[in-house]
Formats: C-alpha cells, structure tokens, sequence
C-alpha cells in the first residue's frame, strides 16, 4: 500500500472534487432551474478530471521516482489511480443523490418527459441511482484509461 499511497491521495481528492462539482451544479440550478443546461456543462467536469489526473502523475514523478517517470510508470499510476476512483464513485454517487441533491432524479425525469425525449417508464429506468452506480463504474474504466494514456506522455520525464 506505501507504494499507491499518491494514488490513493488522488483518488479521494478526484472523488472530493467531484463532489464539489456536484455542489456546484445543485445551486447553479442544473439539477433544478436550469436543468435544461446540465446536459452540457456538466461535461466540462472533463477539464477537472484530466486536471486532477496531472496533478497526480506530477506528484507521482517528484515524490515517488526522483524526478524521473516514463511513459509506462505514468500509466501504471494512472490505471491504480483509475481503480481507486472506482471504487469510490458508487459512494460519491450516493452522496450526491441522497445529500447533495436528493431531487435531481424526480427533476430530470420531469424535465425529460416534458420535452418527449422519454416515456415515463424509459425516464425511471434510466434517472435512478442503481442505473447511475452502473453507468458511472462501467464508465470510469474506459475513461480512466483514455486519461492515463495520455497524461502519461505529457507527465513523463527522463
């Protein structure tokens, strides 16, 4: 374990993060108000991850290989540092839902319906957190990897 201790640190502030993110979308009105303009900017969320994904492989490089990281090592780190995040979302997912923002669900179910993108029942099945538990570690994998892969090239140094 004293050998992932940076991604250990980095998979709890990448969850901390998020869920501030989350904080913030609740009272900009994304998961209320203005919930018509959630589907975009809560893509920017992207820009963060990739943020914290930096972040945590330049502290990998100085505090744990001197100085010193190639390409592999970075990705290695990253992919420890992806598994800590999964394994953390499904908590930082029920946060969000049960304390952060506990009507986003029955908000995006209205909202979808509303507009006819939807029926009820394609809404409850999809706006749910089971479905976003789901979506979210099936999800972070991919995109774990993706980011690894290439912050790896940009963090490394001989």
């Amino acid at each position: 374990m004293e050998n992932f201790r940076t991604e250990i640190k980095w998979s709890i502030i990448f969850t901390l993060v998020m869920l501030l993110w989350m904080v913030a979308e609740r009272f900009t009105g994304l998961h209320s108000t203005n919930i018509e303009y959630h589907y975009i900017v809560t893509n920017f969320f992207v820009i963060v991850a990739v943020l914290v994904y930096v972040f945590a492989l330049l502290e990998k490089r100085k505090k744990d290989f001197g100085g010193k990281m190639n390409w592999i090592q970075g990705f290695i780190s990253g992919l420890i540092l992806t598994l800590g995040i999964i394994i953390l979302t499904p908590f930082a997912q029920y946060i969000t839902v049960e304390v952060i923002t506990p009507d986003y669900f029955k908000n995006m179910i209205a909202y979808v319906i509303e507009k006819g993108e939807m029926s009820r029942e394609q809404a409850e099945a999809a706006f749910n957190l089971r479905s976003y538990m789901i979506q979210s570690v099936m999800s972070a994998p991919l995109m774990g990897l993706f980011t690894s892969a290439i912050v790896a090239i940009f963090t490394r140094k001989k």
